[in-house]
């Protein structure tokens, strides 16, 4: 099933590329791509190049690129979307000149093999990955816009869903808080990830702000409505999780999307 579900996947963000945005889009686009970018790769990867092909302790897989794209290795299947060849296909898609070593599964069985592997492969990727900060960025931005076609399906007001996203997304801060809060708690659209109904995602946190402020009031209302949203998430939560213990560090996150 997930061979058929990766090409599906990249047509959709090649072709999502090219097609009109959601209804509400009438702000004009200010986002800083290279800014973007290098705030992402700080946040994901503590801006070091070694940092972009990594492998987590506990995982079946490594990760690449600014946004911990997913690589699964030859056999691996996982819950979580493997976004890194859909990354590479929309890359050639965009004409950019991809190595042929990020073709196939990862080469690596485990975490075992890529800790021993001395053949310079994984040194090679992370120089790519450095010098194409670029299309990565795109990358996570047209996901970014495909999370909100879900949103819009999940939520009993789409246009006002859309109207606040695109008001955030016309601009470098905004597009920063777009993503990096689906990278720190998700999208929202999940059933599971909630507590006495109530989720905690992007899509929460959009539905929670007021009114339908543009630039620097766009990211003011949003950190306020993601803070409001994680703290109901903390009174929800079952008392044996503890989760009070984290919140300070998230409402600390939720100041940065000031």
């Amino acid at each position: 099933m997930r061979l058929l579900l990766l090409p599906l996947l990249a047509l959709s963000l090649v072709s999502c590329a090219t097609q009109a945005p959601p209804p509400g889009h009438r702000y004009h686009n200010q986002v800083n791509v290279q800014e973007l970018g290098q705030r992402i790769w700080k946040n994901e990867c503590a801006g070091s190049v070694q940092g972009l092909v990594s492998w987590n302790e506990g995982e079946a897989f490594p990760s690449l690129g600014i946004g911990h794209f997913i690589w699964y290795p030859a056999g691996v299947q996982e819950a979580f979307d493997e976004s890194f060849p859909s990354f590479i296909r929309y890359a050639r898609a965009r004409g950019v000149q991809v190595p042929g070593y990020f073709d196939g599964p990862a080469p690596w069985a485990d975490k075992a093999a890529f800790l021993a592997d001395r053949s310079g492969k994984a040194d090679a990727m992370r120089r790519w990955l450095a010098a194409h900060v670029d299309i990565q960025t795109r990358f996570i931005m047209l996901r970014s816009r495909l999370a909100l076609r879900r949103m819009m399906q999940q939520s009993q007001h789409p246009g006002t869903i859309a109207e606040r996203y695109n008001a955030l997304s016309a601009t470098t801060q905004g597009m920063y808080c777009l993503v990096d809060y689906v990278n720190f708690k998700g999208e929202g659209t999940k059933a599971t990830e909630r507590y006495k109904g109530q989720g905690w995602g992007l899509l929460q946190v959009l539905e929670e702000m007021e009114g339908f402020p543009t630039g620097r009031a766009a990211t003011a209302e949003f950190s306020r409505a993601a803070a409001e949203v994680l703290t109901r998430r903390v009174e929800n939560s079952p008392a044996a999780r503890g989760e009070k213990r984290w919140l300070a560090g998230w409402l600390n996150r939720c100041k940065t999307y000031r």
